[in-house]
């Protein structure tokens, strides 16, 4: 399993009316932690892209806990936690800078052929990148 940590601050334009983050505003959080872990892999979505390969969210499941506040210091743990022919499934744990936990979450993107619109096969660099951090150990 590999795991990567990503932090930031909450934006004021990132609250609602309560001042807690806006519940859609999580899964942009994700899309940075996922993003983040590609690339502390030397794997790119625009790279992904130009090679033909999209990666849309099939699923999303999400457990808030606690809510997260404007000018909060977030820790987003994602875990890249199973990857198979056509998809690649996340785990996500995010914490506040007081190490409460904020909320759980996971998602399944599935790889699709840019001009088919069809699902298709993990690339074989991205496996690769993924085997080669596995047996390092994950981190």
């Amino acid at each position: 399993m590999i795991e990567h940590e990503t932090t930031f601050r909450v934006r004021y334009g990132e609250t609602d009316q309560m001042g807690y983050v806006y519940y859609g505003n999580y899964a942009e959080y994700f899309e940075v932690g996922r993003v983040e872990m590609l690339r502390n892999l030397g794997i790119t979505y625009k790279n992904l892209e130009e090679d033909g390969i999209l990666l849309p969210v099939s699923e999303l499941h999400i457990k808030y806990i606690k809510p997260a506040l404007y000018d909060d210091e977030l820790t987003l743990t994602t875990q890249l936690v199973k990857l198979s022919a056509v998809r690649i499934e996340f785990t996500y744990t995010m914490r506040n800078s007081d190490d409460f936990l904020i909320c759980e979450a996971a998602t399944t993107l599935v790889f699709i052929n840019k001009l088919t619109g069809k699902p298709c096969r993990c690339p074989q660099h991205l496996a690769d990148a993924i085997n080669k951090r596995e047996r390092m150990g994950g981190n």
